[in-house]
Formats: C-alpha cells, sequence, structure tokens
C-alpha cells in the first residue's frame, strides 16, 4: 500500500488530525456551494461557517481570509479531493506523460483538461469575476495561468524527448499556443458564446491540439 501522503513516513493519521480533515472537508464543501449560488463577494465566512455547522472561528484559524479559502476550494476541486498531491503528481498526468504513442497522449491530455473543466469550470467562471475586484483573488487567477502553462510546456517537452512530434517543430510556439488553447477562459468563451458541454470541449480539444502539433 502506497505511503500516506498527509503523515510522516506512512504512519496512520491520529484521531484529531482525522477530525481535523473532515472539519476542513465540510468547510470546503460549504464554501463551495455558498461561492456558486451566493457569488463571491457575497459569501462570507460567517456564512460558511454556518453552512459547514462550525464556528466562525474555527473558519478563521484555519483559512484566514474569504481569499485564501476561495483559493483552496478552487485547488481542490482542480484535484478533486483534498490530498497534497497536485494534479501534474496525479496518474492522470502521468498517462499523459508517458502513454505510448502521440495520439493517446494527447488523448489523455483532453481528458485530463475535460474532468479538470468539470469539477471546476463554475469556479473559474466566479474567480473570474472575483478577479476584476479582489487584488488578491487576481493574484492567484494569474498563478493559475503560470501553473497551466508549466503543465503544457512539461507535456510538449516530454513529447519531443520521446520522439514524438514532427522535425523542426518549434516547441516555444506549439507550448504558448497550447496553453491558450487549454486555459480556463477559452473553456468559459466556449461554453458561453458557443454553447459547449464537456463532451464538445473535449473532442475540440484533441483535435486542436492534434493540429497545433502537425499530427492531422
Amino acid at each position: 500500500m502506497a505511503a500516506d501522503v498527509n503523515t510522516p513516513g506512512g504512519s496512520r493519521p491520529s484521531l484529531r488530525q482525522a477530525q481535523t480533515a473532515l472539519t476542513e472537508d465540510r468547510i470546503i464543501a460549504a464554501a463551495a456551494e455558498l461561492f456558486l449560488a451566493e457569488g463571491y463577494l457575497a459569501t462570507t465566512l460567517e456564512a460558511v461557517a454556518r453552512r459547514a455547522e462550525v464556528g466562525a472561528r474555527t473558519v478563521y484559524v484555519r483559512f484566514g481570509t474569504k481569499a485564501a479559502l476561495f483559493k483552496r476550494v478552487v485547488d481542490v476541486a482542480i484535484v478533486g479531493d483534498t490530498a497534497a498531491a497536485g494534479v501534474l503528481a496525479r496518474e492522470p498526468m502521468r498517462r499523459a506523460l508517458t502513454a505510448p504513442s502521440a495520439g493517446e497522449r494527447i488523448t489523455a491530455s483532453a481528458g485530463l483538461g475535460r474532468a479538470i473543466m468539470e469539477r471546476t469550470g463554475a469556479l473559474f467562471a466566479a474567480a473570474k469575476q472575483a478577479a476584476a475586484v479582489e487584488p488578491v483573488i487576481e493574484e492567484f487567477w494569474q498563478q493559475g495561468r503560470t501553473e497551466s502553462r508549466y503543465a503544457q510546456q512539461m507535456f510538449w517537452t516530454q513529447m519531443a524527448a520521446d520522439g514524438l512530434l514532427p522535425p523542426g517543430t518549434d516547441l516555444d510556439w506549439l507550448i504558448d499556443t497550447a496553453g491558450v488553447v487549454t486555459g480556463a477562459e477559452t473553456y468559459l468563451l466556449g461554453t458561453t458564446m458557443l454553447g459547449w458541454d464537456l463532451d464538445r470541449y473535449q473532442r475540440w480539444l484533441e483535435v486542436t491540439l492534434t493540429r497545433l502539433a502537425g499530427l492531422s
């Protein structure tokens, strides 16, 4: 059995640690519901505490600010749980980096993009609105762009290293362009302007990345 990523040496968490984790899960779930239902500006930490059935002080001590709580909610939605491992350390990303063919890797990457947007698309929309009035959220939004581009850099650099891209591929251009294609803003634009559902978004992503790489 793999070691627990949240405790040293894979040791089992104490009862207190388990209770703390459960409380955090409840706060994050409550906050996500309120941010989506009421919007970032209208949501307060006190309202989150009431929804999570915990004391307001618990929320303040654990997260400090509404912006920090919102970032935690988004981070958890991106990976799908509260475990410490980020997207780049998860199995879907490993599959996208190691599948035997270029087509399989792009398919895996498009599937990963779809899964992230399925969990997080509505929160991204809330984040985009909040960023216009909340400098800390704008900073987090920009950080997310940087991390997204880094994921594309890892993906395409590994594809090139494994000889899966056509000779003469402009890797810098490909990374930059794929970063725009896979960005949250592009997903939001596709859903609001073009009426994409998740299936159509995934298909578009797979076809577009294949063509950008010169593989079709």
